[in-house]
């Protein structure tokens, strides 16, 4: 599981970091007032699980399925849940954004993907556009991705600018993307932009439609 948050184990073997407890309200409240009220959600990267468990407890009429390639991740999920026992939040698959033979087959009102473009090769967005525009139902279904990106129009923050370089060191194929770039790669799989939210902690919101 890639991750650049101090994560804790807790006994039962969920995963826990600061940032996806710190973050996690904030962007509900964008979610909330986007979703679908009823309907079905594929989280890509899910990581810890904090925010599928989180999320799936507050919009309980929408079926969450949580996804991530690393076993930890799918364990930490899976350990979430049994914690909860919410009906709407479905066992963990094993997707990678890279790997096309790991792709369902079904189809989604919604996906959500928050801190994997930075944090993995160019080609894992690629497939991640790739995904979005095979599995979202058409016309209206939801692309929401979260995380920090460069903005031709906008100065880098500093502490954007400084994580870019740490990401970079860490890994040659990971860096901040350029949201123009990010949008172009959408509308050429049949997803068009239509929000951009200034979040907390010089993050952003991207929400795509489906056309």
């Amino acid at each position: 599981m890639n991750s650049l948050d101090s994560i804790t184990v807790l006994p039962d073997g969920a995963l826990t970091s600061p940032a996806a407890r710190r973050n996690a309200e904030a962007i509900l409240s964008v979610l909330r007032a986007h979703l679908s009220a009823r309907g079905s959600v594929l989280e890509i990267a899910s990581g810890s699980g904090e925010h599928a468990a989180a999320f799936a407890a507050a919009l309980s009429d929408l079926d969450w399925t949580p996804s991530d390639p690393s076993d930890q991740a799918r364990e930490s999920n899976a350990a979430w849940s049994r914690q909860l026992a919410l009906s709407n939040l479905k066992p963990p698959l094993a997707i990678d954004a890279g790997d096309p033979t790991t792709w369902p087959t079904g189809t989604f009102d919604a996906l959500y993907c928050a801190n994997m473009t930075h944090i993995s090769p160019w080609s894992a967005t690629e497939g991640l556009m790739d995904l979005a525009g095979r599995v979202l139902r058409r016309p209206g279904g939801l692309l929401a991705l979260y995380g920090p990106y460069r903005e031709a129009e906008v100065p880098l923050a500093e502490s954007n600018a400084a994580f870019d370089v740490s990401l970079k060191a860490r890994n040659v194929q990971w860096s901040l993307r350029d949201r123009e770039a990010v949008e172009a790669l959408a509308r050429s799989h049949g997803l068009a932009a239509t929000l951009r939210v200034q979040m907390p902690a010089n993050n952003l919101i991207l929400l795509f439609r489906a056309v």
